[in-house]
């Protein structure tokens, strides 16, 4: 007699697949690029982080992350304002690996070819682990350009930014191994506005006493923030340490954290300064110039963030589906799942491109290319309004592939779904970025980018020849520039990703992606991708 309590037709713990061998879209994203980075697709150290990254013992620490959120310590026993997080020690072992791997600030000091590309891939594999983490991680990697900007804070901060040790110890950065970065831009009343920021920066010698407060201040627990305050000559960037080279802590007080939708392991903070010691980088009045090489690092790991998130929802939608069975099969089998699980499969491998392209950019761009920074300036906003915005949509398909299993907790799709919102809420909301693309089309150089871009396989497509036309006549209505902002941006980031499928993807790949989202052959939700879609070849590439 069978065992009424045995367990059947359960898909296997997702464990044991190596993230970065096993990403097929990843390395054709990367392979284009093997004459300035060698050969990436067979890199050792990606090679790691994507077997730790699809490891039981990385999904072990995930979920504990989030589960026990970090805990506000404002005093001491004895009265004392300490200020401090307290977090989980699944959040240590997350971070000690990322800062270790070298995704915080190390590509900036080093003298490997394409250092940026190889971090945007590993910060793409680890960001499928556990999202929340990758705040202060990116924040960090985000300080470093923006703090070039003043010779004597770069030596004194950069080095130890680029550290591959990760020490939570509150020392002055001179004592510590390793410190970590975050920023203070945003305030009540202002929002993404931070033009309308009230905190003050008053001179005080060679150094700013600040006082005012921050409405959104991420991972509190760092060391040193960049903080936009308004200084007598207008809104200016400072550099503000936790710790004094004195030993002293800085005023630095945490009212309360955020009870955030998702993004729960990460700490969100009020903060408020009460002569708070800040220095100046940058010129006075010269807040949002010299903030902006932080603005535009941060989207660029927003978009590499959506896309990991993307990725992961792919990726267990298709293992669950290829190991449970539904009305007389497997449900990966059914002509129905296969054209769901393919369509998510041409948004993830479309994502993947663009962000790498991207992180190519950085590349270039730091060696002096013009050509790659006006691309950069473009595809920037455009890579982030998009990909961002489809992700919540992706991973509640994605979710819904497991049922009533990807509702539950322990398959981690809801804290995927949780956080798929994030990206296009943090460094700027749709509109910000979908605006920001009409002020850099306002520079030549930035429509000219996104033409030779896109205008390296004209004729391979007409489908896509007729898109950017679409958007040349598009560009021409200037009454009505704002209010098609987003129209505007949406289709100028789906030409940039067509065209990289086309170059670098297979043709099948390439094909139904075209056809659906350019083309309208298309559902508008997904999996209603053309019928004859060759939907087997697509999801061979999905994990191996």
């Amino acid at each position: 007699m069978a065992d009424p309590f045995a367990v059947t037709n359960q898909a296997p713990p997702l464990r044991g697949v190596n993230f970065f061998t096993r990403d097929a879209a990843l390395g054709d994203a990367l392979r284009p690029y093997a004459a300035l980075a060698g050969d990436l697709t067979a890199d050792p150290g990606l090679t790691r982080i994507g077997e730790l990254a699809g490891s039981e013992e990385a999904r072990a620490y995930a979920l504990p992350a989030n589960q026990n959120p970090p805990v506000l310590r404002t005093h001491d026993r004895y009265g004392n304002r300490v200020d401090e997080v307290d977090f989980h020690p699944s959040w240590h072992w997350l971070m000690q690996h990322a800062v270790g791997f070298g995704l915080q600030a190390a590509p900036w000091t080093s003298d490997a070819p394409a250092p940026h590309l190889t971090r945007a891939a590993g910060f793409y594999l680890w960001s499928q682990v556990e999202p929340g983490h990758g705040c202060p991680i990116s924040m960090t990697y985000a300080a470093v350009p923006a703090l070039r900007a003043d010779e004597a804070l770069a030596k004194e901060w950069i080095p130890q930014l680029a550290s591959t040790e990760y020490d939570v110890r509150r020392l002055p950065a001179a004592a510590k191994n390793g410190v970590l970065a975050g920023m203070g831009m945003t305030e009540k009343q202002g929002g993404s506005d931070v033009r309308a920021n009230v905190t003050t920066a008053t001179p005080a010698g060679d150094v700013y006493q600040l006082h005012g407060h921050k409405w959104f201040c991420s991972a509190p627990q760092v060391d040193v923030f960049l903080v936009l305050a308004q200084a007598p000559d207008g809104l200016s960037c400072f550099v503000v340490p936790r710790v004094l080279a004195d030993g002293n802590r800085n005023p630095f007080a945490l009212q309360r954290l955020k009870d955030k939708l998702g993004n729960r392991s990460n700490a969100s903070s009020e903060v408020e300064f009460h002569g708070t010691i800040g220095y100046r980088l940058g010129e006075e009045g010269a807040g949002v110039r010299t903030i902006i090489e932080m603005v535009a690092a941060t989207r660029l790991d927003c978009v590499l963030g959506s896309s990991a998130l993307q990725r992961r929802a792919l990726v267990e939608a298709v293992w669950h589906t290829r190991h449970r069975s539904a009305f007389g099969g497997l449900l990966a089998d059914k002509p129905a799942m296969q054209n769901v699980l393919a369509d998510l499969a041409l948004e993830s491998e479309a994502s993947t491109a663009l962000g790498m392209r991207l992180a190519a950019a950085v590349d270039a761009s730091v060696g002096g290319d013009q050509q790659a920074a006006a691309f950069r300036r473009i595809g920037l906003p455009l890579a982030k309004f998009w990909v961002c915005k489809r992700t919540p949509f992706m991973v509640a398909e994605a979710l819904e592939c497991l049922g009533g299993n990807g509702y539950v907790e322990e398959s981690g799709l809801p804290l995927l779904y949780r956080e798929s919102p994030l990206n296009s809420v943090w460094e700027g909301s749709g509109n910000v970025n979908a605006l920001d693309v009409l002020r850099a089309l306002r520079k030549p150089e930035s429509l000219e980018a996104w033409l030779l871009e896109v205008g390296s396989v004209q004729g391979a497509d007409t489908r896509l020849d007729a898109a950017v036309e679409d958007v040349l006549q598009a560009l021409a209505d200037h009454q009505n520039a704002e209010a098609g902002a987003r129209r505007l941006a949406a289709l100028m980031a789906l030409c940039l990703q067509a065209s990289l499928l086309i170059r670098n993807s297979t043709p099948e790949v390439a094909d139904a992606f075209v056809a659906s989202r350019l083309a309208g052959d298309w559902g508008g939700v997904f999996g209603t991708l053309p019928r004859t879609t060759p939907f087997d070849r697509i999801l061979e590439r999905t994990i191996g």
